[in-house]
C-alpha cells in the first residue's frame, strides 16, 4: 500500500475512531446524565466530573486522549511523516468536533488533540499540559486553561519541536473557535468554574 493511500485510510479510521464520544457510555455505566444536557453541554471530562466526580471524569477523559494517540501512533510506526501523523491527528480532533455518529455535535476536542500531541510532540505537550495546570489552579476555569495552553501551543512547539508548529497553529484555531461561547461567558463573568 502506498504512503497517500495509507494516509487516507488512516485520517479516516481516526475521523471515525475520533467521533466515539466516550463521555456518553461512561456517563451509562455510572448512571450519570447525559454531560450534554448538564453545564455547557460539552461531551467531555470537565462535564463528567461535575455531575460524577473523578473517576468517570479520568476515564473519559483517558478514552478521548486514546482516540487522538492511537491512529498519530499508528501513522509513526508506518514511518509516515510528521506532516501526515499531523493530518491523522487532525482528523481524530475533528471527529471528536463533528461526530458523524452524533449528528455531527461533538465536543472540544481538546482531551482528543492531548493524545494526538503526546504520541506526535510529547515535550510541546507536556508542556502545555503544565500551562494548562496553572492556568486551572489560579483560576478555577477549564475553559480558560485550555484556551491559553492551545493558543501557547504554536510559540511553544517553534521552540521546542518546530516541525510540529503547523499541527499546533491548526489545533488552536480549531478549540479556540470551539470555544467561542465559553469565551463570551468569560467576558460577561459568567464562565464555569471548575
Amino acid at each position: 500500500m502506498n504512503d497517500a493511500l495509507l494516509l487516507v485510510l488512516l485520517c479516516a479510521l481516526a475521523y471515525l475512531g475520533g467521533s466515539v464520544l466516550f463521555a456518553l457510555p461512561v456517563c451509562r455505566i455510572w448512571r450519570l446524565p447525559d454531560p450534554r444536557a448538564q453545564g455547557s453541554g460539552n461531551p467531555g471530562a470537565t462535564n463528567v466530573y461535575r455531575t460524577g466526580g473523578w473517576t468517570p471524569a479520568l476515564i473519559t477523559l483517558a478514552l478521548d486522549a486514546s482516540k487522538g494517540w492511537l491512529p498519530v501512533w499508528l501513522a509513526s510506526q508506518m514511518d509516515l511523516s510528521v506532516y501526515a501523523q499531523a493530518m491523522v491527528a487532525v482528523s481524530a480532533v475533528t471527529g471528536h468536533m463533528v461526530p458523524v455518529f452524533y449528528r455531527f455535535q461533538g465536543g472540544k476536542g481538546v482531551a482528543t488533540a492531548l493524545g494526538a500531541g503526546l504520541a506526535l510532540a510529547p515535550v510541546t505537550t507536556a508542556l502545555l499540559c503544565a500551562v494548562w495546570g496553572l492556568v486551572l489552579w489560579r483560576w478555577r476555569m477549564s475553559a480558560l486553561a485550555s484556551v491559553t495552553a492551545m493558543l501557547a501551543g504554536p510559540l511553544i512547539s517553534a521552540l521546542i519541536e518546530p516541525e510540529t508548529l503547523p499541527l499546533f497553529g491548526l489545533l488552536a484555531i480549531l478549540i479556540v473557535v470551539r470555544h467561542r461561547a465559553n469565551l463570551i461567558r468569560l467576558a460577561q463573568g459568567r464562565e464555569n468554574r471548575f
